[in-house]
């Protein structure tokens, strides 16, 4: 290990006697060092006011036995669970997974990730969805759903899987696997909270229209504990687009901590390294489907067809992302789901360098929004956010080349053949609502 730095001792001090002044964050000696040694500025910026950007990060070294058997250590930077961010589209991730395992628990003939789904609509807000244009044969299903959640983010697919999975065995769900401290309240349309806790009657077709399974409309009777307030900023712009000079109030909206977050992503990947009871019900294929859309690029996939300059490879990767860098180096893979919105920069992921035999996971959050109005569209994302998540993530990914391995890594397990762009008629995909 490297000597420490004044400079790194100094950070440290501080961050130990924050942590025993208010029993919470968390920073662990390798993680202050690794922080220094970075000096761009906008880094260095970041990680000398984390409360300021509301910055928590978790590093996770992975080591492989002489079978191949992976073990995990977690390194922290300012970690504070109940330290709230607007967890944005991570929330796609816990429900593509409770998805899935629904799909498994109806165990009917013929109903899959696959089969066409219709939405219908039976309360107030809520909308029909019978067709997709974007897939392959032209109907909703959940594969398609998860494709376009993790390949670039797409908002109605969240708001599909939450009606489908449903409010109360969604909360149920996460509690149960050990995620108290997560809350999914709301889809991502504007809606009351009791409309969001009605969701749609739902039905799996077979290609020719003819009913399969028909899923009534649901209510979630169940409470929520609202006991911890989470306010941000000092106003926030309305419905009406007119400034409210007061903090904004997130203490019924969703909430995923970045340690739950980082271990259902770890569950996925790795589901014998975690307690049987947080692993979700997914078959070997679901395995395999997950890796493939988690890490594949929007540019390599036919349905939906995205556009690839828009949509570029790194595009939802952001510890390989900012305004120069749209590539990933080459052997680089990244199993990942990331959330952007209120001024919050999420990401979790799991990289893969298969050229040189590296591994690791990453997760972080970062609040960039230096005029302290939410809802505004006025956040510092491309001059701050992302420049600081790609210097996170390339300080951590040179740190894993260099690190000694007793052991290298068997990858072959995640070596996926992804698909290839066909050369066809269809127009491509723009601006989609994420």
């Amino acid at each position: 290990m490297h000597k420490l730095s004044l400079h790194c001792i100094v950070l440290l001090f501080i961050f130990l006697s924050n942590s025993v002044a208010h029993s919470q964050p968390k920073t662990h000696v390798l993680m202050a060092q690794l922080m220094t040694e970075n000096p761009h500025a906008i880094f260095q910026e970041v990680i000398r006011h984390p409360e300021k950007y509301r910055l928590q990060v978790i590093y996770t070294q992975i080591d492989r036995d002489k079978n191949n058997k992976p073990s995990f250590k977690h390194f922290y930077f300012n970690l504070d669970s109940t330290f709230y961010f607007n967890p944005a589209s991570t929330v796609k991730l816990p429900l593509a997974l409770l998805s899935l395992e629904k799909l498994n628990q109806i165990n009917k003939p013929g109903v899959n990730k696959f089969t066409a789904m219709q939405f219908d609509s039976a309360f107030g807000g809520q909308t029909r969805e019978w067709k997709d244009e974007t897939s392959e044969n032209g109907y909703p299903s959940i594969a398609h759903f998860i494709k376009k959640a993790f390949l670039v983010s797409d908002n109605d697919a969240y708001s599909r899987m939450y009606e489908f999975v449903g409010q109360q065995a969604i909360n149920r769900a996460l509690h149960a696997k050990g995620y108290p401290d997560t809350r999914i309240t709301h889809r991502f349309v504007r809606m009351t909270p009791d409309e969001n806790r009605h969701t749609n009657p739902i039905r799996f077709i077979n290609e020719d229209g003819s009913l399969i399974v028909a899923q009534p409309a649901a209510y979630n009777s169940d409470p929520f504990d609202f006991s911890r307030i989470a306010k941000v900023g000092k106003g926030y712009m309305n419905a009406k687009d007119s400034l409210i000079n007061e903090p904004i109030d997130f203490t019924t909206r969703n909430k995923l901590p970045l340690e739950a977050f980082q271990q259902m992503l770890q569950s996925v990947m790795f589901p014998l390294s975690v307690p049987a009871k947080q692993r979700f019900n997914l078959t070997k294929e679901d395995y395999g489907f997950l890796y493939q859309y988690l890490s594949q690029f929007p540019g390599e996939t036919n349905y939906p067809k995205y556009d690839g300059t828009q949509y570029y490879d790194s595009y939802v990767k952001f510890f390989f992302q900012d305004s120069t860098h749209h590539q990933l180096p080459e052997g680089v893979r990244v199993f990942n789901k990331v959330g952007w919105a209120y001024g919050f920069l999420t990401d979790a992921s799991y990289v893969i360098d298969f050229k040189n035999k590296v591994e690791y996971m990453l997760s972080a959050t970062v609040y960039v929004n230096s005029d302290g109005i939410l809802n505004d569209n006025k956040y510092e994302y491309e001059s701050v956010g992302h420049p600081f998540l790609y210097q996170l993530g390339q300080t951590i990914y040179r740190y894993e080349l260099a690190r000694k391995r007793t052991y290298r890594p068997n990858l072959g397990k995640f070596n996926i053949t992804y698909e290839k762009r066909m050369n066809d008629n269809r127009p491509v995909i723009k601006d989609v609502d994420n």
